[in-house]
């Protein structure tokens, strides 16, 4: 049987990659995050005439053991600037994505990754949003700012969000149910009921056992 991935798209200061790293630590899997950018970093400067040889080499054990040397982000990681695209860099991280089902079961927070894996059958698709206010209190205490820091955090970061999304997905709308197969409210939920319902969710869609 094919393995399962569980991508989670998130507003910024929802919690989302929090829960990833909880239900990751419940299932026994590992969620990638930041270490597909860092990784895919790496190698898109690389020359053209380098791209079958960095397409071989992050296959398999290969890509495990880069993605295993890159540190995990803990702390939330906000964007200040506008989105510039970069087809290149997109391009091998959408390669990335790509071959980590093929290798494991695993959570891949935000990078498109629903899109991306558009096709692959076992998957099962999340968004976690949650209002302002909640993520302007949380990022607050997460990140030691002021309220109009973390709000300027919030909004900034999530423009970026909407806009890369709709950039790499040909114009798709970041927020749209149509794109996901559950979205929660975490301010409602809180990180451990909405652990359980996105385990729930996968026990229903995709009939795995815990």
């Amino acid at each position: 049987m094919e393995n399962y991935v569980i991508t989670i798209a998130r507003n910024f200061g929802s919690g989302g990659r929090v829960i990833g790293a909880k239900l990751a630590d419940e299932l026994g899997i590992h969620s990638y995050e930041n270490r597909i950018l860092t990784l895919a970093a790496k190698y898109s400067g690389r020359d053209e005439y380098d791209f079958v040889e960095v397409d071989e080499k992050l296959r398999g054990s290969y890509l495990h053991s880069q993605l295993s040397k890159i540190q995990k982000r803990f702390t939330p990681h906000p964007k200040s600037e506008e989105f510039k695209s970069d087809d290149r860099l997109f391009e091998f991280q959408a390669h990335i994505i790509r071959e980590l089902p093929k290798l494991e079961n695993c959570i891949i927070v935000g990078k498109c990754a629903d899109y991306v894996l558009r096709d692959y059958s076992r998957i099962l698709r999340v968004y976690i949003g949650s209002p302002l206010d909640y993520c302007i209190r949380r990022v607050m205490e997460r990140m030691n700012v002021s309220a109009e820091e973390a709000e300027h955090m919030v909004l900034k970061s999530n423009g970026y969000r909407k806009d890369y999304y709709k950039y790499y997905t040909g114009g798709r709308n970041w927020r749209d149910p149509d794109n996901y197969d559950i979205m929660l409210n975490n301010a409602e939920l809180g990180d451990e009921t909405s652990v359980e319902l996105i385990k729930n969710a996968l026990y229903r869609k995709l009939n795995i056992e815990f």
